[in-house]
């Protein structure tokens, strides 16, 4: 996969974007032995050889995940309380590698890992809008009034929590399972909407993520993401 060559140099660890492109302005790149001083020139890592000032750039070997979290573990390496983390789940030597954004204890279900930051920082911040789905399954009765509310948007705790969509899957008067898709995915977005309508969510699986589904990934296995998926994730860095 093509990337551009200040990100190539930044995921390499040799400077932040920012001062590789310094570098390549100043004719400190060469790629195959060619200096390279314009800035949109882009690299393939597994078929050039970049060099500074003359001395080889190994890429570091970046890592792209997704695990099925389970209920009952926290996506910290270290815990205070001394639960299970995900990272126990994952080979040893990925000691580079952090969570994309979080699930929280009792939450399950689709979350990324990787150790290339500028991937995180797609999947996270609110400006690039990525999108993400949840089942919760509920205790009460909920209706399309409820849902239309929170389509609105609700305030709690002096923040505006809204879903794009929602709809009910099953239900009864007793409890239901509600699809939700949010844009932001605030700290327990999805469990303090319910819990502004007096509804209990009994369990939160988070289901999908930009275009990336769950599937058929077992509680607790993961899987490396391939280049076309990582394409849909981060077609516009």
């Amino acid at each position: 996969m093509s990337v551009r060559l200040q990100k190539f140099l930044a995921d390499a660890g040799v400077a932040s974007r920012r001062t590789g492109e310094q570098l390549i302005l100043a004719g400190r790149v060469a790629v195959n032995g060619h200096i390279v001083s314009e800035l949109g020139t882009k690299v393939d890592a597994d078929h050039v050889r970049v060099t500074v000032d003359g001395k080889p750039v190994r890429p570091k070997k970046l890592i792209y995940a997704a695990l099925n979290k389970p209920p009952g573990c926290v996506c910290s390496r270290r815990d205070e309380l001394n639960r299970p983390t995900i990272y126990q789940l994952l080979p040893r030597e990925w000691e580079a590698v952090q969570s994309v954004g979080r699930l929280d204890f009792n939450s399950e279900g689709l979350i990324f890992l990787t150790n290339d930051g500028q991937f995180a920082l797609r999947l996270t911040h609110p400006r690039y809008g990525v999108r993400k789905k949840y089942l919760a399954t509920v205790e009460g009765e909920v209706t399309p009034k409820m849902l239309a509310l929170f389509q609105s948007g609700i305030f709690d705790e002096g923040e505006k929590l809204k879903a794009l969509s929602a709809r009910i899957v099953s239900g009864t008067r007793h409890k239901a399972v509600v699809e939700l898709e949010l844009g932001e995915g605030k700290n327990r977005e999805v469990r303090r909407m319910f819990e502004s309508q007096s509804v209990t969510v009994k369990r939160l699986q988070r289901t999908q993520i930009g275009k990336i589904r769950l599937g058929e990934l077992k509680p607790g296995k993961w899987r490396t993401l391939n280049a076309v998926e990582i394409k849909t994730l981060t077609s516009d860095l």
